[in-house]
Parts: structure tokens; C-alpha cells; sequence
């Protein structure tokens, strides 16, 4: 089931001989409303300014294009802020010398879930179970004589301040958005004994227009009505593809050729995936992943594997796989190049610790790959030396995305914690919602591993519900470390999230800052760093020595 609407819209001039207002229903292909929703938008050009009606068709115009070219893993807010925020900027330099000036209210429907974006005098209003809410405030100033002037508009203020009101759908909800010209001319008893009528939204919508008009507005008239009928009972990877029109692939042997591919061998196998070697007809190497033919009927299982695919094809950037492109496929799996080289668990088991050089250049470039995920609203979840591949390209790439979780679109899990338990951030036993912060953890700890051999907080089995109190500094297991990149990493590894990091670029800034810094400063001694642990040194080696002597003496 998807989500299902039904909705009108009416805007007139009114009295006026120009109408200023501007409405817009966007309804996107099937695909896309998963990702990204159906949009509703009313704006009211403010008719003071130079040309109001052109500032309100503009703006919706972009809106409905800008939108739904944002990433498909941006929440709501954060796509309709960046669009918004830049249509700002167009409005104040685009009015001949004024700006243009116009409310906005706009309405994004997603999933079971909606968002307002508001700014101006507009009003979006809720009619759930009989009762009616209003959702929005009027940015108008409250001094007698004042109240139509607006303080907030779109092309008002060079820094643009929205009001973002977000919430959950319910079956049979009536969304109701008007412009200033019908509300300000009709009371809430009226709207609300409106609405109550079981009648279509075009209907209803022409109601609160006539009325408006009869009782005297002088101002255009817009009204906008959104009925909910039907809620999604699926989940996002169910909107992208039926799992149950797929089957898995049988099990593939070496020389097989599988839908186009030739299979050269298995590589790993799993309860959760199965990864196959396949070369394409032009003799390049690939890996085709699915899931163990034993899961077929895993409805989960499959539905995760969807997913994956889905998030890896909206990073786009070097740090992730490559994935073919795969036109038509009859079987559920996904084609990923391969790449020469060695995971940095392998690279440790081989080579031992990093050196801090090496060190310093892969912690660079896997802060990087994160960031990237984290602008893409995308959260790994299982960031660990196993799921990071040096190839002999030198580029360093996050593997398996079978855990990742995309805030505003994924679903939480019930049961475990996803993840490897040594990784998981603190608050995550606690019972978090996943965050950028979790991310931040798991690569401190992967940092610190490489560099020490050691968990900071200790090995942490599945069973445990670990404590984590002070981690031990990296130096003191490696005296080479400077204090700088001690200070650095710790940080990271905070067991409260706000003390954290706050993102990966932050985290990426105060390295190459510290790293800086120590090309000016000479390598401080460890007994200015760690003086109690060298003067406990010292006096342990003085007993002993006590002792050796005493044994002599006494022999």
C-alpha cells in the first residue's frame, strides 16, 4: 500500500485585478513520492514590493523543480532549507534594485510523516478526529496598526529564517493551508465546521473561498485541501521494488554464465550475503552480491539487500564501490567492481600496526569518506577495519552498506544492535536514535585499533553491556604518538555524544590543525606528557633494584 490523497485547490483574484497568489500540487512518479513525497505549496506575493506575483510563482516554480533534484536521501528539512535558503538570495538580487517579496507555506508528505515549511502570513491548519489545530504562526508585527505588516518573507532578510513544523499522519486527516485573504475574512468555527463536512476538497476548497468573498475580503483568495485516505504500510525499499517479483539466484558454480556474467568463483559467504567473482563480457573483474539461497523467503533479509543498493547508488563518490548498472534483472543481487588490494584488518594482520605517517593519511581519508555519507543524510553504522578496503590505487573505500541508516527514511530495527558491539557507540546500548555521532565513535575506535592494537574501552562481546569510563591514551601504548593526536582521538571517542566531535569536518579540520602545529613545535618527552606514569616507572625500577641488591647482600 502507498500513500494515498486526494487533493483541490482554488485561487482568484477577488476583488482585486491582479492575483498575487500562486498554488502548487506536485505529484511525482511512484518512485520518487517514496523518496521524496508529494508536495503542496501556496505563497502570497506581498503586493507592496516590486512585482508580489512575480516573487510567488517563482518561488513555487522552484520549488517543485529544486526539490525533487535535492538528494533522495536528504531529509525533508535539510533539502527544503538548502533550496529555500538560496531562493532567497535570488529574490533580493533579482527585484531591479528591491527586493521580491512573498509568503511561502509548503507542505512535503512523505512516508507517514509530514512537513511544513512557513514563513509570512499564511495558515496551515490540521483537522484530525473531529478536532482542528492550527499549525503555524503569523510573522507579523503585533503593534496596533501593524498586524498585515510582515516581518518575516521570503526576500525580506538576507539570512532566512523558516519555520519547519513536522509530524505524523494519521488516516483520515485533513490538511488545510489559505492564504490571509480567507482566513483573515472567516473565523476558526467556521473553517472547522467546514472541514467536518464529508465533502470532495475541490468542493470544500470553493466553500471557503465564496464564503471569504462574501464576507467582505479584499484581498486574493487561495485555499489548499489535502485529505489523507490511505497510509503506507511498507517500507521505502517495498516502494522500490516488489522483493516478491525477484527471486535469488540458484547456487552459481565457476564457468557458469549467470544473466550475462561469468561466474570465476565465490568469495565469501555468510548468513547475511553471499559474494560471488564474475567478469562482464569485456573480461573486467566484478563482485555480485546476494543472499544465500537458504533466505529466499527472508522478506527482511531481501528488503535490506534493496536497500543497500539504494543507498550506495546515492553516495556517488570515490570512497564506495562502483555498482554496474544493471539494467534489467530477473534475480535479486547487485554488481559491484572489484578492487586489488587489501582490507585494513588484512593490512594489519600482515603488516602489524600503522606507523603514524600511515596513520595520519588513512584516518585523513576514511574522516572524509564519512563526511561524504553524513552530507548525504546517511549513517554506516558498521564503520571497523573489515569494511575498509586499501586498494592498490591508493584509495581508500567503505565496503558494506548492509547496516546503513538514512534518518527520516529508514525504519529502527527491533531487537540487537546493529553492528559490530567493540564499534558501537555508548549511548547506542542506551537505546539512541542512530546519529552522526554513532559514526564518529565506531571510526574513532577503528583509528585507535590501527594505531594501537587495543579497544580503547576494551573488547566488547555481544553479551556485555559494556561501561565506559576513561580510554587509555594511544601514547602509552605507542610512545611515538604526539600529544596533539592523542587529544585528537580521545575526543572522538567521548562517551557523551556532545562532547563529541560534532561532525566529520570538524574532526578532519582539528587533525590537519594539530598536524600543523607539531611541524612548529618540538616532540614533547613523555615524561612531560605522562609525568605519573614515568616517576611510577622510576620507583618501580628503584624496588626493584632494592631488591636485587638485598638478595646479593643476604645470599
Amino acid at each position: 500500500m502507498t500513500l494515498q490523497l486526494r487533493v483541490a485547490e482554488l485561487s482568484t483574484a477577488g476583488p482585486r485585478s491582479e492575483n498575487q497568489d500562486a498554488v502548487r500540487i506536485v505529484t511525482p512518479a511512484p518512485w520518487l513520492a517514496a523518496s521524496k513525497g508529494h508536495m503542496v505549496a501556496l505563497a502570497d506575493g506581498v503586493s507592496q514590493c516590486h512585482d508580489g506575483g512575480l516573487a510567488a510563482r517563482a518561488t513555487l516554480q522552484s520549488l517543485a523543480l529544486d526539490y525533487y533534484s535535492t538528494p533522495e536521501t536528504w531529509s525533508v528539512t535539510q533539502a527544503l532549507e538548502r533550496l529555500l535558503t538560496a531562493h532567497n538570495r535570488w529574490l533580493r538580487a533579482n527585484g531591479g534594485g528591491q527586493p521580491l517579496l512573498t509568503t511561502l507555506t509548503a507542505l512535503v508528505l512523505r512516508g507517514t510523516r509530514y512537513t511544513l515549511a512557513h514563513i509570512g502570513d499564511c495558515r496551515a491548519y490540521l483537522l484530525r478526529e473531529g478536532k482542528l489545530r492550527k499549525l503555524t504562526s503569523e510573522h507579523v508585527w503585533e503593534q496596533p496598526g501593524m498586524q498585515h505588516v510582515l516581518k518575516r518573507a521570503m526576500g525580506l532578510d538576507e539570512h532566512l529564517l523558516m519555520d519547519y513544523i513536522e509530524g505524523e499522519l494519521h488516516q483520515h486527516d485533513r490538511l488545510l493551508l489559505l492564504s490571509d485573504g480567507v482566513w483573515a475574512s472567516l473565523d476558526d468555527l467556521f473553517i472547522h465546521q467546514c472541514l467536518l463536512r464529508q465533502e470532495e476538497p475541490a468542493v470544500l476548497c470553493k466553500s471557503l473561498v465564496d464564503q471569504a468573498l462574501l464576507r467582505g475580503s479584499q484581498d486574493n483568495v487561495s485555499a489548499m485541501l489535502v485529505c489523507v485516505d490511505q497510509l503506507p504500510e511498507s517500507s521505502l525499499s517495498d516502494a522500490l521494488m516488489p522483493v516478491d517479483e525477484r527471486a535469488l539466484p540458484p547456487r552459481l558454480k565457476v564457468g557458469q554464465v549467470f544473466e550475462g556474467w561469468l561466474v570465476s568463483g565465490e568469495l565469501a559467504e555468510s548468513r547475511q550475503s553471499l559474494v560471488y567473482r564474475v567478469k562482464d563480457p569485456l573480461q573486467q573483474n566484478w563482485l555480485l552480491k546476494t543472499l544465500p539461497p537458504q533466505r529466499q523467503d527472508d522478506l527482511q533479509a531481501c528488503r535490506d539487500l534493496v536497500l543497500e543498493e539504494w543507498f550506495m547508488r546515492r553516495v556517488a563518490g570515490q570512497q564506495v564501490p562502483e555498482l554496474h548498472p544493471l539494467p534489467a534483472r530477473k534475480h535479486l543481487y547487485y554488481v559491484m567492481r572489484e578492487y586489488t588490494g587489501v582490507t585494513l584488518d588484512q593490512h594489519k594482520r600482515t603488516h602489524g600496526l600503522l606507523s603514524v605517517t600511515l596513520w595520519r593519511d588513512i584516518a585523513a581519508r576514511l574522516i572524509k569518506a564519512v563526511g561524504l555519507l553524513h552530507r548525504r543524510n546517511l549513517l554506516h553504522r558498521d564503520i571497523k577495519p573489515d569494511n575498509l578496503h586499501l586498494a592498490d590505487d591508493g584509495v581508500l573505500r567503505l565496503l558494506d552498506f548492509g547496516l546503513t541508516f538514512c534518518p527520516g527514511l529508514s525504519s529502527r530495527e527491533s531487537g540487537g544492535l546493529p553492528g559490530t558491539p567493540s564499534y558501537i557507540a555508548p549511548e547506542a546500548f542506551a537505546g539512541a536514535e542512530p546519529s552522526p555521532q554513532q559514526d564518529i565513535y565506531s571510526t574513532g575506535v577503528t583509528l585507535y585499533y590501527l594505531l594501537t592494537g587495543h579497544f580503547p574501552y576494551g573488547e566488547v562481546e555481544a553479551f556485555q553491556r559494556p561501561r565506559f569510563g576513561r580510554p587509555v591514551l594511544p601514547s602509552r601504548y605507542r610512545p611515538d604518538v604526539p600529544a596533539w593526536l592523542d587529544e585528537c582521538l580521545i575526543k572522538a571517542l567521548e562517551p557523551d555524544p556532545a562532547k563529541r566531535y560534532e561532525t566529520a569536518e570538524e574532526w578532519l579540520l582539528a587533525l590537519e590543525q594539530g598536524e600543523r602545529a607539531s611541524l612548529k613545535q618540538p616532540h614533547r618527552p613523555l615524561l612531560e606528557r605522562e609525568p605519573m606514569l614515568v616517576w611510577r616507572g622510576v620507583a618501580l625500577g628503584a624496588l626493584a633494584l632494592n631488591l636485587v641488591l638485598l638478595a646479593v647482600i643476604f645470599h
